[in-house]
């Protein structure tokens, strides 16, 4: 009973925490939208008026994870999901979400072994939502690129500047694209550098096609030529590489198929054994039985592991 007053209490605290934090973000993001100003960098340290309480509770949070996190790897990633938290706000709302799970399955089932494995579930699935976020966001952009430089191309060939070419092209183009390059508009216009900003750009998103666009952009700047042309080339290029990539999936799509087959084929006669007669399991769950178990599991997950990175071929 006292450690599930204790779970409840922090679980309490922690989210009292992540509301105020969320509340914070949603009026930075309305006072930002009414101003027509692209909201700041979620990785960068800035100053928050949130309470006492609240900004101390961030602030070692941020403290730990920029100890932990030297490369500040977390940061980025946020960045790239666009998700409104900054690293110490991030690792809040999670210990926030496991204590209050955790409290959740405590008072439900009363199972202590069952209330940490829901704690140390939820970062697990935290990081895996936002790397499919992300994954989600670079898959999106890839799609919209050559289409936008086509389109920046021929605003360029009709007499507009670059960055009036990329502004009409976010005006006409949706999510993500536009608002990564929104964003780099807003950087120029505060007076940075418009090849440093498209680098940051590139470096923010980690996308090859990009990096093949800046460094493009910065060899016409040195040894000059027409841009318009060069965007028209690099279209072509981008979508010639995207037909070999589609080529290769289609011709890589089995093994991926058998992967997921054969991995799910054992924990699936697992549990239709221990439907139809589960005395046939019961030495598995004690002695020698429980290493031929985990043995098994990890046994699967190897393959698993090992087909995938066979059929990935980068192009």
């Amino acid at each position: 009973m006292a450690l599930l007053v204790l779970l409840t209490v922090l679980g309490g605290i922690g989210l009292l925490v992540a509301g105020l934090i969320m509340k914070r973000r949603d009026e930075d993001a309305a006072i930002a939208d009414a101003l027509g100003m692209v909201p700041a960098s979620f990785g960068e340290e800035r100053e928050e008026t949130l309470s006492a309480f609240t900004g101390r509770a961030v602030d070692l949070a941020g403290q730990a994870v920029a100890a932990m996190d030297k490369k500040r790897s977390l940061g980025v990633l946020l960045d790239r999901a666009q998700i409104p938290l900054r690293p110490g706000e991030f690792v809040i709302v999670i210990i926030a979400a496991s204590l209050g799970l955790a409290a959740v399955l405590m008072l439900a089932f009363g199972q202590l072994l069952l209330a940490a494995a829901g704690a140390m579930g939820v970062p697990l699935i935290a990081a895996r939502v936002v790397r499919r976020r992300v994954a989600k966001r670079t898959k999106a952009f890839c799609a919209q690129l050559p289409d936008a430089l086509s389109l920046i191309a021929s605003s360029l060939s009709a007499g507009h500047t670059f960055l009036r070419a990329v502004q009409m092209m976010c005006e006409e183009s949706p999510p993500p694209l536009s608002e990564e390059f929104s964003r780099l508009v807003a950087e120029t216009r505060l007076g940075d550098n418009v090849t440093e900003a498209l680098g940051r750009m590139a470096e923010r998103l980690q996308i090859r096609d990009l990096d093949m666009v800046v460094q493009a952009i910065r060899i016409q700047q040195t040894v000059g030529g027409r841009l318009a042309d060069l965007f028209h080339t690099l279209s072509d290029v981008i979508r010639a590489r995207d037909e070999v990539k589609r080529e290769v999936l289609v011709l890589t799509a089995e093994g991926r198929m058998s992967a997921y087959v054969l991995a799910g084929l054992v924990p699936v006669l697992f549990m239709l054994m221990r439907f139809v007669n589960p005395d046939y399991l019961v030495p598995l769950y004690s002695g020698t039985g429980l290493f031929v178990l985990i043995g098994c599991g990890l046994s699967v997950v190897a393959g698993l592991f090992v087909i995938l990175r066979m059929v990935k071929i980068d192009v």
